[in-house]
C-alpha cells in the first residue's frame, strides 16, 4: 500500500518531469529560432533570447498551480500556452527584443505543438493504460 509520503513523492516527481519537458519544449524552440535565422548558438543569445519565454513559462505553472496535474491537455496545458506566448511575447515587447505579427504565430503554433505535443503522448499512455488494467 502506498503511504502519503510516497504519493507526494511520485507526484514531486512527476511535476518535476513535467516543468522539464516544458523547459525542453521552450528551449528546442528557442535554439531551431535562432540557428535558422543565423544568430548564433552562444550561450548569452540563447539566454538572451530564452529568457523572456522561460519567465513566461514560470507566471504560467504558478498561475495554474500546473504542478497539480501536470500532464493536463486542456487544463493546465492549453492555458500554459496561452500564458507563455502571451507573456513571453509581452515582455519581448517590453524590452525592445519585438514581437511581429509573424513572430507570434509562429511562438504560438510551435509551443502549442510542443507544450500539448508531450501532454497528448502522455493522456494516450495513461488512457492505454487504464484500458488493459480493467
Amino acid at each position: 500500500m502506498n503511504s502519503p509520503r510516497s504519493g507526494t513523492s511520485a507526484l514531486a516527481s512527476s511535476a518535476g518531469l513535467a516543468l522539464l519537458l516544458d523547459v525542453a519544449v521552450v528551449m528546442a524552440f528557442v535554439v531551431t529560432g535562432r540557428g535558422s535565422h543565423a544568430e548564433g548558438l552562444t550561450v548569452p543569445g540563447i539566454a538572451e533570447t530564452a529568457w523572456p519565454l522561460l519567465a513566461a513559462l514560470a507566471v504560467a505553472w504558478l498561475i495554474t498551480m500546473a504542478w497539480h496535474d501536470p500532464s493536463g491537455l486542456r487544463d493546465p496545458g492549453l492555458r500554459i500556452v496561452f500564458i507563455t506566448v502571451g507573456v513571453g511575447v509581452g515582455i519581448r515587447a517590453l524590452i525592445g527584443q519585438g514581437a511581429p505579427v509573424s513572430f507570434i504565430i509562429v511562438t504560438a503554433l510551435c509551443l502549442s505543438a510542443g507544450l500539448l505535443g508531450w501532454r497528448g503522448v502522455a493522456y494516450a499512455l495513461r488512457r492505454r493504460r487504464e484500458e488493459r488494467a480493467g
